[in-house]
């Protein structure tokens, strides 16, 4: 068993950031670039009131759609490669400075993806499609712009606010992850003074005793309290800065702006909250049973993550990944040959580190291959976020062949492939498991999911709400603390003390520092991942054809058609209700292991 957590390998794309071949193929972007501005110079492609006659489109299309997309797949690999450096240890200059120098190529790049869509829709979408081979190839592309153009500013003012979003709210995201990832915390831990980074003492949430759990807890709001000011400043300007953008782009606001993004409707987004609040009943009950089985009264925020039962069962690491392995192969073979290749050729940065992002995530690198970030902790909860994002990388691996184009999927459906492997990974574990560990996995589970409905409902209602009231002002760190708190108290209600909620996670959560309404879309995979996962069991067969189709055309449909094809209609809440079922079930058992457990 090996002691030391993998680090990934990204040396199969270049040598080096200071790599002779890292700075031809920089250079060989740059001069692409340029060669791509002039030839939509010549083209006249640009948001136009007179479309072309949709031969002279098509002949466009067909010359310019190829170029643009090879581009943007050539700029995606060398970004993905400067942020893993800069994701594992912000405090590398160098590769900071090779990120900034790659983001001004990114923003002119950016600035050519507004002028194609302004231009494509402002042309006879459906003429194009009859007449261009590419135009048919990316439809629902087309379809899109059309609506995206009638949301566009003049072309000089969308090209200047996409310069200006770097130095605005790019930088204000970018100082974010630095500066939270670098916090050195003081904390007293079983009587003994640390320091601590801001992750590895949100890491102690898990701890078993609930001592450590409560210093860290009040370490953590001590130290956000301290740093809010900075924090604080950095959520006015990016909030503003999307309020700014949202009104000048005709939107009604951010949210309908952030449905178009994500391939839903409001009635969508409706149906499946409504859902979830007649669900808060059955979480609360969920965090009553913990916290009978912590032998407290009642829950605390440091309580949510807290292990229960006896000591749950360790997975370290090369355990999980070999578990992980078996249990995919009995979904399919190809799934159990992905996760063994990308174990194999080192895609996953396991070990905690100082500079390290916190949290974990999963970015396409080349082609079929993607690079995989965690903190790993040996526990089930480790092993789960592993098939989680093992998940995202499988779905990576069904849009490989598609182009930079068609590979835009929303947030809503990028959850899709990520739930159902981690689905696949609890049921293994929960047969194998005796009652104790039964109870571990439930909870690891059923916190998953209080996290994805529950606490994302209280961060969309606080965002929502950010949204509103910064229109008016900037707010302070202590008016977003109250906003958050309001938030917990109308979702989670009396599933925790109200006396030890979390204000400052508007300061914790990277999610409010990039794009707007990072949340809803989390509920909507999981529920989503759930009702795929049911229709997997009633019909394997079936349902294996036409899979990882479905995860191929995720950026070539929308959710409510992709859903149609599998039976589902998202506008009503009964789809909801019965993902829910598939969690409420998980509660029933787990409240009634916990009360046999307490009695």
């Amino acid at each position: 068993m090996k002691t030391e957590l993998p680090r990934w390998d990204m040396s199969v794309v270049y040598p080096g950031l200071d790599s002779p071949e890292y700075e031809r193929d920089f250079r060989s972007l740059v001069r692409a670039i340029d060669e791509l501005e002039g030839l939509f110079d010549e083209a006249g492609i640009n948001r136009t009131d007179t479309p072309l006659n949709p031969d002279l489109a098509a002949g466009v299309m067909e010359r310019v759609l190829p170029i643009y997309n090879a581009l943007n797949d050539q700029a995606w690999t060398l970004g993905a490669y400067v942020y893993a450096f800069v994701s594992v240890d912000s405090r590398d200059e160098y590769a900071q400075a090779r990120l900034s120098e790659l983001e001004r190529q990114s923003v002119r790049l950016a600035k050519l993806g507004t002028r194609l869509t302004a231009w494509a829709g402002s042309q006879d979408v459906e003429a194009l499609i009859e007449r261009s081979e590419q135009a048919k190839q990316h439809a629902y592309w087309l379809r899109r712009a059309r609506i995206a153009a009638e949301h566009m500013m003049s072309p000089a003012e969308e090209a200047l606010a996409a310069e200006m979003q770097l130095t605005g709210s790019n930088a204000w995201s970018k100082f974010y992850g630095n500066y939270t990832s670098q916090i050195q915390v003081e904390a007293e831990i079983k009587g003994e003074k640390q320091t601590l980074t801001m992750s590895m003492l949100r890491n102690l949430a898990y701890d078993p005793d609930r001592e450590v759990r409560r210093a860290a807890y009040e370490a953590e709001l001590k130290a956000w309290e301290q740093h809010a000011m900075p924090i604080a400043s950095a959520l006015n300007a990016i909030k503003g800065e999307t309020n700014l953008l949202t009104r000048k782009r005709g939107w009604d606001s951010p949210l309908h702006a952030s449905l178009f993004r994500n391939a839903i409707d409001e009635a969508t987004l409706n149906a499946m909250l409504e859902a979830a609040y007649e669900a808060f009943p059955d979480f609360r009950r969920y965090l009553h049973a913990k916290a009978r089985l912590l032998g407290i009264e009642r829950c605390a925020w440091y309580d949510i993550f807290a292990p229960v039962g006896k000591e749950p069962r360790r997975w370290e690491y090369d355990e999980a990944a070999q578990f992980i392995i078996e249990q995919f192969a009995t979904y399919s073979q190809k799934l159990s040959d992905f996760a063994r290749r990308a174990f194999e050729e080192r895609w996953i940065d396991a070990p905690p580190q100082p500079g390290k992002r916190d949290g974990a995530f999963c970015m396409r690198l080349r082609k079929d291959e993607s690079r995989i970030l965690t903190n790993y902790k040996p526990a089930f909860g480790g092993m789960s976020t592993l098939a989680h994002e093992l998940g995202h990388a499988y779905h990576n691996l069904c849009l490989a062949e598609r182009t930079y184009l068609q590979r835009q999927t929303p947030m809503t459906l990028a959850e899709t492939a990520s739930i159902f492997c981690e689905t696949i990974i609890r049921q293994a574990a929960l047969r194998d498991a005796d009652r104790d560990e039964q109870i571990a996995i439930l909870e690891a589970s059923l916190q998953g999911a209080c996290q994805v409905v529950v606490d994302i409902t209280s961060r969309f209602l606080f965002e929502k709400t950010v949204f509103e009231r910064r229109n008016e002002r900037e707010l302070s760190a202590r008016e977003l603390c109250e906003i958050m708190r309001d938030a917990q108290l109308q979702t989670y209600g009396d599933g925790l003390d109200d006396n030890a909620l979390h204000p400052y996670m508007w300061a914790a959560k990277p999610h409010y520092y990039g794009s707007a309404f990072y949340n809803y879309p989390y509920m909507f995979g999981l529920l989503f991942g759930l009702g795929l996962y049911a229709l997997y069991l009633d019909d394997p067969d079936g349902f294996r054809a036409r899979y990882d189709d479905l995860l191929s055309r995720t950026g070539m449909a929308d959710a409510p058609t992709l859903a149609a094809e599998f039976g589902f209609d998202l506008r009503t809440p009964a789809f909801w209700r019965g993902a829910f079922d598939t969690i409420r079930r998980d509660i029933d058992q787990f409240v009634s292991l916990a009360t046999q457990s307490s009695a």
